[in-house]
């Protein structure tokens, strides 16, 4: 799941559309003293947690009680973030940054100014931060369950395809390379300006597929990997908007990523319609609508009934 994603939110197109007018809360200085309020599975949850979450939800313009709201979000938070970790869904600060200057950029402005809004409201960017990566990796924690557990049977996908006049759907079928400047996680400070300027030049002068390999063997540190044939729907999320934008031969912009800096190559695209096509289709719309809010809802019920969580 993408910020643009979490931004379809009514919340979210609400604290968008405050961020555009330049509506912000008076400065708020967190308090004095900082105690724990809450224990969810040994993990706990502060005072100050709890005040930055509801700054977050008064700049959204969330109503009814702003602070057991804030305090409700942030166990489910907790609880969330635990079955990332249990099933193995990292999400990594880079991601993190590269969708906050995302959604800073989308409404019109830098990522300091966005800092100084949320600043001044009383949420800091790392708690927007944090939010936002819950947001991604549940995202991704839901999308595995709903395609484990609801998977479309044929009889189910011949029934939507009665429903839309008898014809199968298509989606483009991509041919991907992958194009990643390596840089370790020590380096980071150090390389990754060069590194960025070394991808960009050969970014620049991607023309196809065909020559990648050869131009990458006169590079330290750089691999090329054929992700093959990729449907629409199944492109991974942080890339999906950048290759469906980039037309067939060229490569999108270059991203910072956990791995160093990185673009991928768009060897071919055509529509095609077959019964693989058909499901992931399908499948896709099932993920896209209120039954999926409605099982991460249900899914989070599950965690606070098994979690143990205690109130100070």
């Amino acid at each position: 799941m993408s910020v643009r994603s979490i931004c379809r939110s009514t919340a979210m197109m609400a604290l968008a559309a405050m961020l555009v007018l330049g509506v912000g809360a008076a400065t708020i200085l967190p308090s004095e003293a900082t105690e724990i309020r809450y224990v969810v599975n040994d993990r706990p949850i502060t005072s100050y947690d709890v005040e930055r979450r509801a700054a977050l939800l008064r700049l959204m313009q969330r109503k009814g009680n702003i602070s057991e709201l804030a305090a409700e979000e942030m166990i489910d938070q907790t609880l969330r973030q635990q079955e990332m970790a249990r099933v193995g869904v990292n999400i990594t600060q880079a991601m993190v940054d590269q969708s906050y200057a995302n959604f800073a950029s989308s409404n019109k402005m830098t990522t300091a100014q966005l800092d100084q809004i949320l600043g001044q409201a009383g949420v800091t960017k790392d708690h927007f931060k944090e939010f936002i990566r819950t947001q991604i990796g549940w995202g991704r924690v839901m999308q595995g369950r709903s395609r484990a557990g609801t998977s479309l049977s044929e009889q189910d996908v011949v029934q939507k395809m009665l429903q839309q006049g008898g014809e199968k759907p298509t989606a483009t079928e991509y041919m991907l390379q992958q194009v990643i400047f390596v840089v370790p996680a020590a380096q980071r400070g150090q390389i990754m300006a060069r590194r960025k300027r070394e991808a960009q030049a050969m970014r620049d002068r991607f023309n196809g597929c065909a020559n990648t390999v050869e131009f990458a063997k006169g590079l330290i540190d750089v691999t090329v990997r054929d992700m093959g044939r990729v449907l629409a729907p199944e492109l991974p999320p942080e890339w999906k908007e950048q290759i469906s934008n980039t037309r067939p031969g060229g490569a999108t912009p270059i991203r910072e990523t956990e791995r160093g800096v990185e673009f991928i190559g768009i060897c071919s695209a055509r529509e095609v319609s077959d019964d693989h096509v058909a499901k992931m289709v399908f499948q896709n719309q099932e993920e896209g609508d209120e039954s999926f809010e409605q099982m991460s809802k249900e899914y989070t019920t599950q965690l606070r009934e098994r979690a143990r969580i205690v109130r100070r």
